[in-house]
């Protein structure tokens, strides 16, 4: 039995939004009703003209009768390789849980992941029918998989999660961790942010147990962004706009998970994971400045050229994915604050707010401990791939 998700094709957007950017606002989906003789799930999508695309999910036979127990400690991790992701298994690692980690086949394998203690397995988000084996005897998904900037937002970030949710469903997965973004629900015109509201929605509607947890950016990619281009004395690349981030620690981001996932008062809720404080561009090169002891030299781009831009892009089918992307660092570069207060959450999860990293910490600590080092010796700049 073939189960459909439609998004309606006509979209509830603001006026002045460009419709053909908008994942549609509202979903109407059928009530999830596997059965053993399923073997294709599929989903329906209107966005940018895509009327009437499906996803097929080939789930095979799915038996539904009691057997084996799977553990409470076997965990999927989607995107593992990432820079949230990697901290995630790090974490469960330590924390005593059985890790097992979804990896696309690539030429670089991750041999790291293997090394901490983490079992690896090859399967693609974009190829629904390598989903199902990797999910045999998992009790938790936890999906912080984005898809690659080469790669069409629409074919891993919509296509491969719905995929990912539906064979989760069909196999009885007892947990689902799904990361997202800060007010992805305000931004339609932003492709990515909107499939992500769409996700957590499609998650929500799926009746699996579930934990969605939206972050308001990483420490970690204020390294290569800021960090390692003043200490290589190139170009800093900000903006003329007064958006205020609450960057975190990805260590962070993951004990809080991990208390989250073990606490059943925040199943079925939505966590929003935000730093000590709200910090400009402007700001965050300020502190690069102090610790590195050397100025930046900062180019500024104004964000009425980065619209200009991406209006231009979308002339050429070949540039889309470039107009979205450039969507989502407009947005960026608005007037917008990317924070929540975090009271309420720390009281939830029986967190100290003390014990969260600060901007401040964080960059200290890199800054003296692996860039000054690396500088002395005169390193090469694989330095942006260096987390701690």
């Amino acid at each position: 039995m073939a189960m459909a998700w439609r998004l309606p094709t006509q979209l509830a957007t603001k006026t002045h939004h460009d419709p053909k950017l908008s994942w549609c606002r509202t979903l109407s989906p059928d009530h999830l009703q596997f059965t053993p003789s399923a073997s294709t799930t599929t989903v329906s999508c209107s966005s940018r003209g895509l009327v009437g695309h499906t996803v097929r999910a080939s789930v095979g036979a799915v038996n539904l009768t009691p057997g084996t127990p799977v553990r409470s400690t076997s965990i999927l991790v989607v995107g593992a390789t990432g820079t949230l992701g990697r901290q995630i298994v790090r974490r469960a690692l330590d924390e005593g849980y059985d890790v097992r980690c979804l990896v696309r086949p690539r030429p670089a394998p991750a041999d790291f992941l293997r090394d901490w203690g983490a079992t690896v397995v090859n399967a693609d988000l974009s190829k629904p029918e390598t989903i199902p084996a990797t999910l045999v005897g998992v009790h938790t998904v936890i999906d912080c998989a984005t898809g690659r900037p080469e790669e069409p937002i629409k074919k891993v970030d919509w296509e491969g999660k719905v995929a990912l949710i539906q064979c989760a469903k069909a196999m009885g997965i007892q947990k689902f961790v799904f990361f997202s973004i800060h007010n992805c629900d305000k931004h339609p015109e932003v492709p990515l942010m909107e499939i992500k509201y769409c996700t957590e929605k499609f998650l929500k509607d799926s009746g699996i147990n579930h934990v969605i947890i939206r972050a308001c950016g990483f420490m970690q990619g204020i390294i290569g962004q800021y960090a390692v281009p003043i200490l290589e004395e190139k170009s800093v690349w900000g903006t003329d706009a007064p958006t205020r981030i609450a960057y975190m620690d990805t260590q962070d981001i993951a004990r809080l998970t991990f208390i989250a996932l073990r606490n059943e008062n925040v199943n079925g809720k939505l966590l929003t994971f935000a730093g000590p404080r709200a910090w400009t561009t402007q700001e965050v090169i300020t502190l690069c400045e102090r610790f590195a002891g050397q100025e930046a030299n900062i180019t500024t781009v104004p964000v009425s050229v980065l619209r200009v831009t991406r209006q231009l892009t979308r002339l050429f089918e070949w540039t889309n994915d470039v107009a979205d992307r450039l969507a989502f660092s407009e947005v960026l570069s608005s007037d917008t604050v990317f924070s929540v207060p975090m009271n309420e959450t720390y009281s939830l999860l029986g967190v100290d707010a003390k014990d969260i990293v600060t901007l401040e910490k964080y960059l200290q600590d890199y800054f003296t401990n692996i860039l000054k080092k690396l500088k002395d010796i005169k390193a090469q700049s694989k330095q942006s791939d260096i987390y701690f």
